[in-house]
């Protein structure tokens, strides 16, 4: 299946085809509606996006702290409940007002969360995971440097899409999404014996993804002209 990232730059839209298949993109017609229409509730009782962004991070550290003391079931329930306050916090964002502090907020927190729970899982039985860990986090690191990186170029030549939904940075799409991620840490919370080789294969997935993400993004500036 082939996924296309629409840029738009002076109102001319172009797009980048890649076969690289995104659950996100897919995903987020499905996911969006009710959680906006939750978040018109929501914002009617003066509930804001940024108290969500920090009670959805402390759930993840709840997590983290869960699975490095072996509580792994419960983290598992604080992973979830971490994800739902991650899109809760956009739609309230939405249905409200969107601010460069809770953009900024919401991708730091959680780029955190992210590195916390490989981190949970080592403290937890170093002797198993400690080396699946830093191969996992390293590859988060890769991909996380070319999604950034890239958002701070596309946001210097105005480049937009909408193809992971209403985002306050533009970033490009890739084999390793959030909701592939998320699904990774359920499962290792939910069968933590198989942490080192769910590691091994995320982290190689990471770095292809990364890869295609870094030969998308030269592309896609190359054609900016800058």
């Amino acid at each position: 299946m082939r996924f296309e990232a629409g840029f738009c730059k002076n109102t001319i839209c172009q797009t980048q085809n890649s076969d690289l298949f995104m659950f996100d993109a897919h995903l987020r017609p499905l996911i969006d509606p009710p959680l906006n229409r939750l978040g018109l509730i929501l914002a009617g009782t003066g509930l804001t996006a940024n108290s969500v962004t920090l009670a959805g991070f402390a759930a993840g550290m709840g997590a983290a702290i869960a699975i490095a003391t072996g509580h792994t079931l419960i983290g598992l329930f604080l992973i979830a409940v971490n994800r739902f306050a991650d899109g809760l916090d956009g739609a309230l964002a939405r249905a409200t007002a969107k601010t460069d502090l809770g953009g900024y907020l919401d991708i730091t927190l959680d780029f955190f969360f992210y590195s916390a729970i490989p981190l949970a899982f080592a403290i937890q039985d170093p002797a198993s995971n400690a080396l699946p860990a830093v191969a996992l986090l390293a590859s988060f690191y890769a991909n996380g440097s070319a999604f950034l990186a890239f958002a701070v170029m596309a946001e210097k030549n105005k480049l937009t899409t909408d193809a992971q939904g209403s985002k306050s940075l533009y970033y490009i799409g890739g084999l390793a999404e959030g909701t592939e991620t998320i699904a990774l840490f359920l499962l290792m919370a939910l069968v933590p014996a198989w942490f080192p080789a769910l590691a091994y294969g995320f982290a190689a997935i990471c770095v292809v993804s990364a890869g295609a993400r870094v030969l998308i993004g030269v592309k896609a500036l190359r054609q900016t002209g800058r």
